[in-house]
């Protein structure tokens, strides 16, 4: 199979090109290759009540992640964790990973 290398313009593009469209476009940043991808039967259904709370769960806990990276001290500590493990290849993947068992259903953090 051959490789295809994209224009520039189509190198640049994230997600999609407009609204329209149903073709997204991704660039790996560590391989530095651009994928395509197109979305096919896309649902027509308004979302259940638990695809919403799992929804404002993920941005909570995506919140959190931001506020931790954003302080140097604990992006230190966490950089020195994710460093030490081969099986999460970003740290801000690492972080979700580690925070993810902290926060209960609803989103809230788990004390204790």
């Amino acid at each position: 199979m051959a490789e295809i290398k994209p224009m520039a313009l189509i190198e640049s593009m994230r997600k999609k090109v407009c609204m329209h469209s149903d073709v997204y476009f991704r660039t790996n940043k560590q391989t530095g290759k651009t994928f395509t991808g197109k979305l096919c039967y896309p649902s027509d259904k308004e979302p259940s009540a638990a695809q919403i709370a799992a929804k404002a769960r993920f941005a909570k806990v995506v919140a959190a992640v931001r506020a931790i990276l954003a302080d140097p001290t604990e992006k230190a500590k966490l950089q020195a964790e994710f460093k030490s493990q081969t099986k999460i290849g970003s740290l801000f993947g690492y972080a979700m990973h580690k925070l993810n068992a902290n926060y209960d259903e609803s989103g809230d953090p788990i004390n204790g």
